[in-house]
């Protein structure tokens, strides 16, 4: 930028866009300085190099207003997580599945965990009926990422919006 081109010639290019053409970078910084605008070097590897006028300040506001208004529209979902155990009734399974569903609304993806304790470990039949019956409870609403994966004593699922 201004001071900082290192190049003898330069081919420039006006604030309004019009390429003004090829010239020295004395009469260029002159050209933009008249302006009181800055000369700002583009492209440094074409030859020669090309340097636009125009206000760097403003340029600089203006970039980081799009970066904010890109984050700003960016969609946003998380991961929560549930956890049932292979013995947990019908009652509770609703209150979870009312849950699951206050999540999904809201465009979060929910891991549904079951944890094995002990014995229980022999439950499998049992869970997976489980976590079947919550298949079936939110179907309305979600659908299955990741089907049931058995790791070690935990069972994961991941459930998202339909």
């Amino acid at each position: 930028m201004n001071k900082g081109i290192r190049a003898r010639e330069v081919r420039v290019i006006g604030a309004d866009g019009e390429q003004i053409g090829i010239m020295p970078i004395e009469e260029a910084l002159r050209i933009a300085g008249g302006d009181e605008l800055d000369l700002v070097e583009v492209s440094p590897d074409a030859k020669p190099p090309v340097c636009k006028i125009m206000d760097y300040g403003k340029y600089k506001y203006e970039l980081t207003k799009q970066k904010q208004e890109a984050k700003r529209k960016q969609k946003t979902s998380q991961i929560k997580e549930i956890k049932v155990r292979p013995k947990t009734d019908i009652g509770d399974l609703k209150t979870k599945v009312r849950h699951i569903e206050k999540f999904i609304s809201k465009n979060d993806k929910v891991k549904i965990t079951l944890v094995f304790r002990g014995r229980e470990f022999k439950l499998r039949e049992q869970a997976n009926a489980i976590l079947e019956k919550i298949v079936e409870m939110t179907e309305d609403f979600a659908q299955v990422e990741q089907h049931p994966k058995f790791e070690g004593r935990v069972i994961t699922m991941l459930l998202g919006p339909k």
